[in-house]
């Protein structure tokens, strides 16, 4: 009991200390970057406000969610605080500026996070085509693959083929060095993993794996996740030689050996240094790899500061 007591004692100075290193930094570095004081006048359009034929897809800085599709999952008040990554539906998570969506599915195609469920994929997919309905130079990146510990849902390819139909863009090197008003009137670029059925064929209309890349960092600590991104992102080749999306994910994770143990508490040791975190891949020189950058409980701050960095490069300002 005695040791029990002390692991956890030193978890919560580890944490602690952890937050003050991020917050020192912040003070001491501050949180300018060419294009931060830029505020799009219309989320929902943003990409449509800066010129759909001036914004290379390999120059954006795209807004993502983690889990995006958990708003409703499990029960309120009882596991739903466990496996909660967004407060908002899909829909409202586009129109508040996010392009990048990562959805977990099960086998009956229900989105998922680890053993919690929730509604069907059809909600999603609603949602992403009422969204589309309403704008017209919008790009999205739909990532959707089977959650770890599930079978992949039967013909799932030729359902979101049948959905999306004329939205997708289909599999192409040559998609990352083209504008947004050179793909459009195609809208989704559709990554698709499954766990044991074919990959997607190049050419065709889904994505596979290897085109959305990250490196996941399991902890509850900010600033070790913090430091390992910037690692990780900047291990990366420059957007501008890559034929791959790169995600950093500004978000930490509850630990099973620690007391706390719901989303919102942990992930907000990080969540408000997204900025700090674009300020540092500039000083630290990786800001030409920095492209998807995802976080939990997405906000209209977290937004600007993408598109506001999105802004600076298309300009050449960054």
């Amino acid at each position: 009991m005695g040791a029990q007591v002390s692991k956890q004692l030193a978890r919560r100075k580890s944490v602690s200390t952890e937050k003050k290193t991020l917050a020192n930094l912040g003070k001491s570095c501050g949180c300018d970057f060419p294009g931060c004081d830029y505020h799009p006048p219309d989320r929902k359009n943003w990409m449509a406000g800066l010129g759909p034929e001036k914004v290379v897809v390999n120059k954006i800085v795209w807004p993502g969610t983690h889990d995006s599709a958990t708003n409703k999952i499990g029960f309120p008040c009882v596991s739903r605080p466990f496996a909660q990554c967004q407060s908002l539906s899909i829909y409202h998570q586009l129109l508040t500026g996010a392009r990048v969506l990562d959805i977990r599915v099960q086998e009956d195609r229900r989105v998922c996070h680890g053993i919690l469920k929730t509604y069907s994929v059809d909600v999603v997919i609603r949602d992403v085509k009422k969204f589309l309905s309403e704008t017209q130079s919008e790009i999205i990146i739909l990532e959707i693959r089977t959650e770890f510990g599930h079978q992949d849902p039967p013909d799932f390819d030729k359902y979101l083929e049948n959905e999306l139909g004329d939205y997708m863009i289909h599999q192409d090197d040559h998609v990352f060095g083209k504008t947004v008003a050179e793909l459009l009137p195609k809208r989704v670029i559709c990554v698709w993993k499954p766990r044991t059925s074919p990959q997607p064929k190049a050419g065709s209309p889904l994505w596979s794996a290897g085109y959305l890349k990250d490196n996941w960092i399991d902890t509850d600590l900010p600033s070790t996740k913090f430091e390992s991104n910037l690692k990780h992102l900047s291990d990366q080749p420059p957007v501008s030689s890559r034929k791959f999306f790169y995600r950093v994910e500004n978000t930490v994770t509850p630990q099973a050996d620690n007391p706390v143990l719901c989303v919102k508490p942990v992930t907000r040791r990080i969540h408000r240094y997204a900025r700090l975190f674009i300020t540092q891949c500039i000083s630290r020189g990786c800001a030409d790899r920095l492209q998807i950058f995802s976080t939990d409980f997405i906000d209209n701050d977290f937004v600007d500061a993408c598109v506001g960095l999105t802004y600076a490069k298309v300009e050449g300002k960054a």
